[in-house]
């Protein structure tokens, strides 16, 4: 390091002390990367905040000495997020997990980004409630994660993203300032800053506190995994329930080769000799539940549903539920690697996306296994291949490039929870005009004028993240 870095190292450590501080390499491999594996970097620095006031003296030298710096939570975003593409200094912010106040009378909780989002579901569902956005790795990830993302899960087809969830939120912006925007009893007359910042992946700096709604929880539930010996069945059901006017807490569909990971790993019950299968839960009064669950029953079966079978008790029901939660986890244990996407499709477009997908990994050589939240049009095929075999490498970042410009020539979107993060921003002309891009870049330098916040993510290259000659190259077929 040279002398800019020791004087960071130093004044860091003067704050945070020596057990708090990280700068060794080897130390600090364990940051060079989060759970899209594939962008790498590791980071001059990494510090363990436990304040408000730690991370707002931090970012302070951090302005001082013009240097790049994030925060990450648990690493589990897909995009490429939490990787310090400058150097620079990583914020972990684990040691920030406190649920700081639940109030039931009101239906929120006020918690550090460092909670794990489980554990809030957990400390209040004594009390009938929990909180809704669910992502598949929920028993890991954290909400400031979520809340840099706009994390997602299977029942936010019903409740929403992290978005609809949260009603305030305290940041430290780059030059060391303490913001709070929204309130405790949610809209606020002004601008929504809440929700902009709620999306931008960490560039505007560092949020230190959230203020999320609780949901109560439902008097019934009814959960049931219908089987399908066709793909296309089994999403044209997906169709036919939303067509139908029902919208489900959760509507997940697994395809063949994700199935036969799940059950070689967890043996949940899935049947191995099955094209796909729906994961589909109801929420809601007993008598509305038992209403749905028959029309849904009725749909599956004119859509050629093999059998059907229900949940009988919360045993059963979260026995489905684990081979849905895990599968991607499971799925490594039928390949080396795997690349899991993130596109978005208009529901009524589903049958022909999934029908595509198919199509492209079969054009490119490359295995795909389909884990979809199917009643929202978010698709996740994870693009099985060998990191060794740098042909192979190729074929699977072409699939799926072809994947992600599929959804958006369906009308679709380039993420539905994963975020832009490193991955996709040079993508981002495929759905915005140069001049968009202009405008989100000056919203984006009102928070943060010099770019220290997580450089390098969600827009493209560029002095005003539009740069002509990458929008140009990107329209044309170019992937950089």
């Amino acid at each position: 390091m040279g002398n800019n870095a020791s004087e960071l190292v130093d004044r860091l450590g003067a704050i945070f002390g020596p057990e708090r501080t990280v700068s060794t390499p080897e130390q600090l491999l364990t940051y060079e990367c989060d759970g899209h594996a594939l962008e790498r970097r590791p980071p001059q620095v990494v510090v363990y905040p436990e304040s408000t006031e730690e991370v707002r003296r931090g970012i302070r030298v951090c302005a001082e000495l013009a240097v790049p710096f994030l925060a990450r939570g648990a690493g589990t975003g897909l995009s490429g997020g939490a990787v310090a593409a400058r150097g620079g200094v990583v914020f972990e912010m684990a040691r920030m997990n406190r649920i700081l106040e639940i109030d039931y009378a009101n239906r929120l909780a006020v918690v550090q980004p460092g909670l794990v989002n489980l554990h809030l579901s957990l400390a209040t569902q004594k009390r009938g409630f929990h909180y809704a956005p669910d992502p598949s790795s929920q028993g890991a990830c954290t909400l400031g994660g979520n809340v840099a993302e706009n994390s997602g899960g299977p029942h936010t087809l019903k409740y929403g993203v992290t978005t609809n969830h949260v009603l305030g939120l305290e940041l430290v912006l780059p030059n060391g300032e303490v913001v709070r925007t929204g309130s405790r009893m949610g809209d606020v007359p002004g601008l929504d800053l809440t929700g902009v910042i709620v999306v931008s992946e960490g560039t505007f700096g560092i949020v230190t506190e959230i203020t999320v709604r609780l949901t109560r929880n439902a008097e019934a539930v009814r959960t049931f995994l219908a089987v399908y010996d066709d793909l296309d069945r089994a999403s044209e059901t997906v169709s036919g329930v939303i067509a139908a006017g029902i919208v489900p807490a959760a509507l997940e569909l697994i395809d063949a080769v994700a199935i036969q990971a799940v059950e070689a790993h967890l043996k949940v019950g899935f049947p191995t000799d099955a094209a796909a299968v729906l994961l589909i839960e109801i929420e809601g009064l007993a008598d509305e539940v038992e209403a749905t669950a028959t029309s849904i029953e009725t749909i599956a079966r004119a859509h050629e549903c093999r059998s059907i079978e229900v949940a009988g008790d919360e045993a059963t029901r979260r026995r489905l539920w684990k081979g849905r939660k895990m599968a991607l986890g499971a799925v490594g244990k039928i390949a080396a690697a795997y690349y899991t996407h993130d596109g978005v499709v208009p529901r009524s477009k589903l049958p022909e996306a999934v029908r595509r997908i198919q199509e492209i990994a079969k054009r490119h050589g490359v295995r795909v296994a389909n884990i979809c939240h199917a009643g929202d049009g978010n698709l996740h095929p994870l693009l099985l291949f060998d990191p060794s075999d740098r042909d192979e490498i190729t074929r699977m970042h072409d699939a799926g490039k072809e994947i992600l410009r599929m959804c958006v020539d369906l009308g679709g979107a380039l993420t539905g929870e994963h975020g832009v993060g490193a991955e996709k921003r040079s993508c981002m002309p495929w759905l915005f005009s140069e001049n968009d891009l202009d405008q989100f870049a000056r919203v984006r330098s009102v928070f943060d004028p010099h770019e220290l916040s997580n450089p390098e993510k969600v827009f493209p290259t560029g002095s005003r993240c539009a740069d002509v000659h990458i929008a140009r190259k990107i329209r044309t077929g170019g992937w950089l």
